[in-house]
């Protein structure tokens, strides 16, 4: 124990030094301290016996510590207007996305195309199954990206989704004008789409009500008239066929009779066997391409309202993802530190 009243305290190193009076001198006792209280203690005059280590002792940093980036934001989050308008804007193509994938799929289930994929190649025509599931894919996958971007405030994810629409846009855009300039090549095509279609007539239940709404609503036959029907092996009147469609037309050739009230499906047997004067009597003689040709002057205004429309939402959606993109990086930029 020290006794004495002592003449002056130092720290040294952690250890505490007391010199305190003797009857022989001075003498001295040490007592250890934790490196946190560690300093220079001089409560009497005079100097530090050592300069070098009479001071307060530093912790040392992590080192991985000094490795890490902090980001700080003024805001939790982005403008919330733009993030769930454009999440709102997604959702509904989502959905509709869904939708469509599965009538596509539920189709190929009833038809068995599910059980063997080789049905959809077999086919020499279109299969409009596969038109409905290559735009629910899209749909889908447009808006689970614009979604999730949305919604994650995904840079990646929103630059896919406005990049993507930006292609389909000027795809269409591109496919319009081609199509003005380039009129004869178009019809051409569209005829060879349309005789690959009419020889596949029974081979697919979905296409044949496909044909059957074409024809019915626009009160024509084949693509350039009933003679085109020929190319169908069950509707061709050379000597080889045996059908009992032989020389005649779908039923949705026929000019309908508001007199029945349950279709005759029967009504184009055996039509073209008659003279061709007759013909119109009871089919419809004028092919769709022409129909088609002459229903576009009529509903131009229509066409062009549905065609302004559809881009007016392709570009809202961009300019909503490009806003909300400017909008993440501005952010992250600007709180960087």
């Amino acid at each position: 124990m020290l006794t004495g009243r002592a003449r002056s305290w130092r720290a040294h190193c952690g250890v505490l030094v007391a010199w305190f009076p003797t009857r022989s001198g001075f003498g001295s006792a040490q007592v250890s301290l934790s490196p946190q209280s560690t300093c220079c203690l001089q409560l009497l005059a005079g100097p530090c016996a050592y300069p070098k280590v009479c001071k307060r002792r530093q912790p040392e940093p992590d080192p991985a510590s000094q490795k890490m980036h902090y980001y700080r934001y003024s805001n939790a989050e982005v403008s919330c207007w733009y993030k769930y308008l454009l999440f709102s804007y997604n959702i509904v193509f989502w959905l509709a996305g869904v939708v469509f994938l599965g009538v596509g799929l539920w189709a190929w289930s009833e038809k068995g195309v599910l059980s063997d994929l080789t049905k959809v190649t077999r086919l020499h025509g279109i299969d409009p199954v596969v038109l409905v599931l290559m735009v629910g894919v899209v749909m889908f996958t447009l808006g689970f990206a614009g979604c999730v971007g949305a919604l994650r405030e995904n840079i990646c994810l929103l630059k896919f989704f406005c990049g993507t629409i930006v292609l389909i846009f000027f795809l269409e855009l591109a496919v319009a004008v081609l199509a003005f300039l380039f009129q004869d090549w178009v019809r051409d095509r569209f005829r060879e789409f349309f005789e690959s279609n009419i020889r596949s007539y029974r081979d697919d239940i979905d296409l044949q009500n496909l044909i059957d709404s074409l024809q019915k609503a626009n009160q024509c036959c084949g693509a350039y008239g009933p003679e085109d029907w020929d190319l169908n092996v069950y509707f061709n009147c050379s000597g080889a066929s045996y059908s009992r469609e032989k020389c005649g037309v779908p039923f949705s050739c026929c000019v309908p009779d508001p007199a029945q009230k349950v279709v005759n499906t029967q009504c184009g047997y055996d039509v073209r066997t008659q003279l061709k004067s007759k013909w119109d009597e009871s089919i419809f003689t004028k092919g769709c391409i022409q129909a088609l040709e002459g229903w576009l002057p009529r509903n131009i205004y229509i066409v062009a309202g549905v065609f302004i429309a559809i881009s007016l939402l392709q570009i809202f959606g961009i300019f909503l993802a490009k806003t909300l993109i400017s909008d993440i990086e501005a952010v992250k930029a600007g709180h960087h530190f």
